[in-house]
């Protein structure tokens, strides 16, 4: 597990994750035996990666990640680097024969995201990239009503994403400074642009074309220094999605904007025979059938409760964590090969999607996005 002392590699993959899974016994494999897991910690501070494994009571930690690749016992390779330098670690796991897990974005550039699905392939090692977002309670709810064919003919998606991230003077900011910076990988199109794609993908339709606006709202932060920085990455994004059958999906993704609905990202899907409001919990519907018939009139307040009329959709099933539900089906797919589909070349749509999004700002232009293959 490289990267593992990082916020993310850290809380949700470590000890949400690897080591929920320990505490449970293993990964359960389809004839209902279990395989523990064993991870060793990887990082570039020993004395960081020794508290970790201490606090935890784990065995194995490492500062030297090519004697790890090197040692056969390790079978998985987990990145959770920060994007700069993801490529060249997993090209390494490439060609060490490991299968990879790894977070998003995998590249810094279509171009080497596409590489590193080719380079997996011919060395036919297994690979998965993290999709968290489509095992959120909120959006499996949605994923039910979809199989169902509660929306009719869906029309359009409208997204909005956010929060307020302070600049980090008189109140430390929440995200990490290089997130704010071009050169060191920062950005919140190349954030979120790839969450976005799969969720789009995967839930209504491939992605085929994108006309986005990407802007640096906040053009001076404070770094964890306390020293004054130029912020050279986007910290807003607005981007319409052309999909396959015609849907219509309109985000909106902003580290610059104070929040005022029930969740820091929800969805509004609108189909012909219902609508729905996802976050990433909740579920809310409004059927057809009891739509209301509103009626614009400037001069008169309006005296409907228009929230009144949506209902909850039911928690039905039991809520786990979706890094964990994910790391348990790719554990899965390397020790019994079931499926899973979200591979190295679906991280590299992501990127692309990405990589065409900052085009189309540069150029204020709709830019198409061709079907992305190995070959």
């Amino acid at each position: 597990m490289n990267g593992v002392s990082g916020r993310m590699g850290y809380r949700q993959h470590l000890v949400r994750s690897i080591l929920a899974i320990r505490e449970e016994g293993g990964v359960l494999l389809s004839d209902g035996s279990r395989v523990q897991v064993e991870p060793l910690l990887v990082g570039r501070s020993e004395a960081r990666l020794r508290e970790l494994a201490e606090r935890h009571g784990l065995e194995h930690y490492t500062t030297d990640l090519d004697a790890a690749l090197a040692d056969d016992r390790w079978q998985i390779y987990a990145d959770f680097l920060v994007t700069k330098a993801r490529v060249p670690a997993i090209t390494k796991a490439i060609a060490a024969g490991k299968a990879i897990y790894t977070e998003k974005p995998t590249a810094e550039t279509f171009e080497q995201a596409l590489e590193l699905a080719r380079l997996a392939r011919a060395a036919g090692v297994k690979n998965g990239v993290v999709h968290d977002k489509l095992y959120l309670p909120g959006l499996l709810k949605l994923r039910r009503l979809i199989d169902s064919g509660f929306f009719g003919r869906i029309l359009s998606v409208r997204g909005e994403f956010g929060y307020w991230v302070f600049e980090g003077d008189w109140q430390e900011a929440q995200r990490p400074s290089w997130n704010y910076r071009a050169e060191d990988g920062g950005g919140i199109v190349v954030d979120m642009f790839p969450h976005w794609n799969y969720v789009l993908e995967n839930l209504f339709g491939r992605v085929e074309s994108v006309y986005a606006r990407a802007v640096t709202e906040i053009p001076e932060r404070v770094d964890e220094q306390g020293e004054p920085y130029r912020a050279t990455a986007d910290d807003a994004a607005y981007a319409v999605f052309d999909l396959a059958g015609g849907i219509t999906a309109q985000l909106n993704s902003s580290w610059t904007t104070r929040v005022n609905r029930d969740e820091l990202v929800e969805f509004q899907v609108d189909g012909t025979q219902g609508s729905a409001v996802v976050g990433l919990f909740g579920c809310k519907v409004q059927p057809r059938q009891v739509t209301p018939k509103p009626t614009w009139n400037p001069d008169v307040p309006d005296p409907r409760d228009y929230a009144a009329g949506w209902v909850e959709v039911p928690q039905n099933d039991p809520v786990e964590n979706g890094f964990k539900l994910q790391w348990v089906e790719f554990l899965r797919h390397v020790l019994e090969d079931a499926p899973h589909p979200y591979d190295f070349l679906a991280g590299a749509r992501g990127v692309q999607l990405a990589e065409r999004g900052l085009e189309s700002s540069r150029t204020g232009r709709r830019v198409d996005l061709p079907v992305v293959s190995v070959d």
